[in-house]
């Protein structure tokens, strides 16, 4: 992504977190990042377009970085707590990316539905986890569609968590938290 794509792209993620989506403007993000309306839709065609590229690269992240970490992993406990933490420190570096998707995944908007398939998805990926390491032994029998959701729920209440508590946010305290209270009751 050349330096102008990715000045619009970060404008914007701090724009519509802070205003919302409706309440930005393309004028807003360019009157921000100091370019012309033409210099934007050179490199997107809408404000629709900026969004479903923020959110889309935001899970695609959340994703890639599950799938790298929980490879190096072969026990479903810790792949269970790689996402985990993955998801705490997502939240941490991408507080504005996070409040962007969550705040658009209610309603009946082309949008709201892109936000609610992206998380889905992911939610599944975590529920294959889940039914992978219940399987074969590691993880209690459960629902796992119940687990893979309280699992990224995490990252809801975290997000809570840390607009709360503002500058004390200790990831680690928080995964520790995580652990005790989620995790031990994952174990088979």
């Amino acid at each position: 992504m050349n330096k102008t794509k990715r000045k619009i792209f970060e404008t914007s993620m701090k724009l519509f977190a802070e205003k919302g989506y409706d309440a930005t403007s393309v004028e807003d993000i360019t009157a921000t990042v100091g370019v012309a309306k033409g210099t934007l839709y050179y490199h997107f065609t809408s404000k629709e377009e900026i969004f479903d590229f923020l959110i889309s690269e935001g899970i695609k992240l959340l994703q890639n970085s599950v799938d790298i970490k929980t490879a190096k992993y072969s026990n479903y406990i810790d792949k269970i707590k790689a996402i985990i933490l993955i998801q705490i420190k997502i939240v941490d570096k991408y507080q504005d990316l996070v409040n962007i998707i969550l705040s658009q995944l209610w309603g009946k908007e082309q949008r709201n539905k892109k936000c609610q398939k992206l998380i889905y998805e992911y939610i599944n990926k975590i529920e294959e986890t889940v039914t992978e390491g219940m399987n074969i032994g590691q993880i209690k029998k459960g629902d796992s569609k119940i687990i893979a959701t309280e699992i990224y729920g995490l990252i809801c209440s975290t997000l809570v968590y840390k607009m709360k508590e503002k500058e004390d946010f200790d990831i680690m305290k928080i995964y520790n938290q995580c652990e005790a209270t989620l995790v031990r009751g994952l174990r088979n």
